[in-house]
This record gives C-alpha cells, structure tokens and sequence, in this order.
C-alpha cells in the first residue's frame, strides 16, 4: 500500500506523537508498505529525519510561514496535495486540531482518498486555549471529525471521548501505542548516567522525562518530592526535557523548599542519554498525563518501575503490575515513592513484569498488524 503520513511538526522535542509517527512510518516500510510522512519545516530537526530517510520513508517538509497559536499555517501544502494525493491508498492525521487536517480533509473528499485520525490524548478541548479549540472544532473539526473512515484511540478514555465528540463508536478503533524493540537490545551499562552527573550510587533516582510544562503536574511532583526526601535522605530528582515555559517556577519552588541540592534539570538529551536515565532510575514518576505516552513503554523497556496518578487516562496494565496509580495529590504519590524506594523486591518485580509486557503486548511488530488491517480496511471501502 502507498500510506500517507501527516503530522504537523517532525521533531521529537514536539512530543510523543512525533515518535509514534516515525516507529509507524518505518515499521511499515519494514513490512513492504510505501510510505510519506507529509509534515512542515517548523522546527524540523533534519539529523532526527536522516535515519528514517534512510531506511526509506520519503519525507516532505512543506513551508511554514506562520506559527499563530501552535496553528502551523503552510498554504503550500495544497499544491503539493493537488499533485500527490491521488496516488495514495490511505492517509494517516496525527493530532486532530491542526491547519494541515483542514485541508487534507477537502482534498480527500474530493479525490477519494481515505483518511483515519489520531489525536494522541487531545480529543476534547481541555487543558489551555479551550475557547479556540471549540471554536476550531465548530468550523472545522467536528467535519475532520465526520469525514474520517476510522477514528484511532489508544486507550478506552480516548475511545469515549470521540464518542462525546459525536463519532459513531463503530468508527473507533483502539490501538495502543509502542515501541521499537530493536533500540532496546542492548541497553546503556549501569551507571553511566550516575556518572555522568555526579550523582552517587547510594541516592535513589526518581526520574520525570517530558516536557517541562504547567500542564504536567510538575508542582505537584516537586512537592511529593519533597515529602518523600524528609523520610529517604538519599534522593535525586532528575526532570529531563524540554523547557516549555514553567522552568523557573519549578526552580523557585524547589528552592524556597530547600531542594537546590537534590533536584536536577538537564534539558532535552540524546535518545542514548534517555535510556542511561531510564537504566539508572529507581522509578520513573508521571504525575499528570493524557492519551499514552510513550516514556511509560520506555522506562518498561528498560526494567524501571512506573509510578503515576489517576489524573489521566485509564491505563489498567500499570497498577499493582508494573507500579503503583495514586490519587493525584502530593502526600498519595509521596507514600507511593516511599514505598516503592524502600522494597527493592517490589522494584524488580514491577521492572520485570514491566520489560516482559512490552514484548508481548506493545512492541510495534503487534501493534501494526492491527493498523495494516485498519488500513486495508479502509482501501477496500473506496
């Protein structure tokens, strides 16, 4: 099949829906499938791209001549649309509220060319600029929305959440997101990352990876942290990502409660340096999240006990199997950290449960054979 990619920005600092579509663009190609990622130059990160180019998936940054709200505006797009789309069996949106959906939606319903939709934990206007997105959505999105042959959510909460958007639940396919177990077969060694930042082998890690943002629950962590650092003496904690405009809160926080010393920030890092973390972590902590995000299947990868909070969606396989989901309030996910830290058992046994399930259950190799099926699904229908 020849299958279409779209994703309005392609560097992984975007999130993990960059990530998603890349491991699916190249596990398709693995499969024999022809496949173009669609996407803008904002921000493109070309050493990210080269691998991927590589291994065989064409990539097309359209121009981006304007960023208005995270809304990449790229009127470009259409020509290239005109010319190419018409070769194409299927077409895959990643995210939903995005110019390059708007006009993807026209072009396909005038060529016939399926699209399928997947909007990566941001089905319902929540969060930030919720005024613009139900504006977006009277104007464009509930179209998107209806003109889609398939809806994918990658969880149940998702699943429910289209259906509050008004899409037929027989149009809603679950498929979970995974990871590529090729990049996992031979982890970093113990302690490089310890080295790296000076960080001791008595102090136990608790590790946060992702954006630094306010929507994440950060202060919420830190204040956890704190909780957890007066009854374990020898705690770090390492907050690695992007800065997404809630840094120097966080660092005023932490320095009015005395952390300075036991708190680390390192920015965004290597796809190698991520995995010497993951390796080196006692537990990998999310305390806010949406959709599926792809550090929960990483630090599974590498063995590390996950622990997260109920303010988010619904993901069964993680409590009291791969770690603990704790009401979102800082004393809970303190006593969960406690708990955790101070039973090493429990730790490997969460972290080997954790590394068996991404074999068996959410490794790319399954998960496409759902989405081809999705696909061909699709392709048959025109």
């Amino acid at each position: 099949m020849k299958i279409l990619q779209v994703i309005p920005y392609f560097n992984p600092k975007m999130g993990g829906d960059v990530d998603v579509c890349y491991n699916i663009s190249k596990q398709l190609v693995k499969n024999g499938h022809n496949v173009t990622i669609l996407t803008t130059n904002y921000n493109i990160d070309n050493t990210y791209s080269k691998p991927l180019e590589k291994f065989g998936v064409n990539i097309v940054p359209i121009n981006c001549i304007a960023n208005i709200a995270s809304f990449l505006y790229s009127p470009s797009m259409k020509k290239w649309l005109k010319t190419n789309l018409k070769s194409f069996d299927v077409i895959h949106l990643h995210t939903f509220r995005a110019y390059q959906n708007n006009i993807i939606r026209k072009y396909s319903v005038k060529f016939g060319v399926p699209y399928i939709v997947q909007a990566h934990g941001s089905v319902l206007p929540f969060f930030s600029k919720i005024g613009l997105k139900k504006i977006y959505d009277k104007f464009e999105g509930n179209a998107i929305l209806k003109n889609s042959a398939t809806c994918i959510a990658i969880t149940e909460t998702e699943a429910k959440d289209y259906i509050k958007m008004g899409v037929n639940e027989n149009k809603i396919k679950i498929v979970p997101n995974g990871i590529d177990l090729e990049e996992y077969a031979s982890l970093p060694k113990p302690g490089i990352f310890r080295n790296k930042y000076d960080i001791s082998k008595k102090e136990k890690i608790v590790l946060y990876l992702g954006r630094i943002h306010e929507s994440k629950g950060l202060e919420m962590l830190v204040d956890a942290f704190s909780i957890a650092a007066k009854e374990i003496e020898s705690l770090k904690l390492v907050l690695i990502g992007p800065d997404a405009g809630y840094r120097n809160q966080l660092e005023n926080q932490i320095e009015t409660l005395g952390l300075k010393n036991k708190v680390l920030f390192t920015g965004f890092v290597s796809k190698e340096e991520k995995l010497s973390a993951l390796v080196d972590a006692d537990v990998f902590v999310t305390p806010r999240f949406s959709g599926f995000p792809i550090t929960f299947l990483e630090a599974c990868a590498c063995g590390t006990p996950i622990i997260t909070t109920n303010n988010g969606d619904r993901l069964d396989w993680i409590h009291n199997k791969v770690g603990y989901v704790v009401k979102y309030d800082a004393n809970a996910l303190a006593d969960a950290t406690s708990r955790l830290l101070k039973n090493s058992n429990l730790g490997k046994e969460f972290g080997g449960n954790g590394f068996q399930l991404t074999y068996t259950k959410f490794n790319w190799g399954h998960i496409l054979h759902v989405l081809e099926k999705i696909y061909a699904q699709k392709e048959e229908n025109l």
